[in-house]
């Protein structure tokens, strides 16, 4: 099918749906059970063509376990919710059995992550911080088996359960989403940039968006261990655009006598 906006913003890949499903796409990408991975592989994956594939034991990372809508996975963190916490912010420091841990990481070949467990990621001030970060997350147990991360343009969004889309652009591309998200309705927010996890934003903060009366797209990939992970794929400039179906169809609709027929997004595409 013809893609107007994809056409006018001279993307580079696919964009992507997010969709709800108890069927297992044949032939989707997949981490093994309980396998680490982050789910921005699999965004990258279906961007470039081919659909992934994301279950309640594949989920590759407990925040993408959270971030897909398979409930409190932090939980099932090392040391749980209390050592999340610490491995966000600012570590645990000389732990006794903190050590003993980082050095069953190490042991398995992950580094990096025993190093971040021990000293912390320091993404937030503190636990305190990441506590409140945690219980303000819009955690939730989605009635799905799987999520599938999908081409556009192989997923029907008028039988399937889409629950958001995303673009992977660059900053002109970015900016021209944002002037576009305000094109109809100028009066009220229309894009945020919220603070999260890369799965978070394109998934738990998204189906959030779809119950608001005036849902937000979300630009996201400010997640910078998801930036790491993508880079060699990817490059260093390019971010996430996550809108709502109902939101793309409106932008898709307003392409036509928009600025992107006019000569200052000519000079820019």
């Amino acid at each position: 099918m013809e893609n107007r906006l994809v056409n006018a913003l001279n993307l580079k890949h696919h964009p992507v749906a997010l969709v709800w499903t108890n069927e297992k796409p044949v032939g989707a990408v997949e981490f093994g059970r309980d396998k680490w991975g982050c789910v921005m592989y699999h965004l990258v994956a279906a961007a470039k063509g081919r659909t992934a594939v994301i279950g309640r034991d594949t989920y590759g990372c407990v925040g993408g376990g959270v971030g897909m809508g398979f409930g409190n996975c932090y939980k099932d963190f090392p040391g749980g919710c209390e050592a999340f916490y610490r491995f966000l912010s600012s570590g645990h420091g000389d732990d006794e059995r903190a050590q003993q841990v980082a050095a069953g990481m190490a042991a398995s070949g992950n580094k990096e992550m025993a190093d971040d467990f021990l000293h912390g990621e320091c993404y937030l001030k503190n636990p305190e911080t990441t506590k409140c970060f945690v219980e303000n997350l819009p955690i939730q147990d989605i009635p799905a088996d799987y999520v599938a991360l999908k081409p556009l343009e192989e997923t029907d969004l008028e039988t399937e359960n889409v629950r958001s889309i995303t673009l992977l652009v660059n900053p002109d591309q970015l900016s021209a989403l944002v002037v576009l998200a305000n094109h109809e309705h100028p009066e009220r927010e229309n894009v945020a940039i919220p603070f999260g996890a890369g799965c978070q934003i394109i998934g738990v903060l998204m189906y959030r968006e779809l119950d608001s009366a005036t849902p937000r797209a979300l630009v996201g990939l400010t997640d910078l261990s998801a930036r790491k992970n993508v880079r060699r794929i990817l490059g260093k400039d390019v971010m996430s655009f996550s809108m709502t179906p109902a939101m793309f169809k409106e932008m898709e609709a307003n392409v036509d006598g928009s600025f992107l027929k006019r000569n200052t997004w000519a000079a820019l595409a």
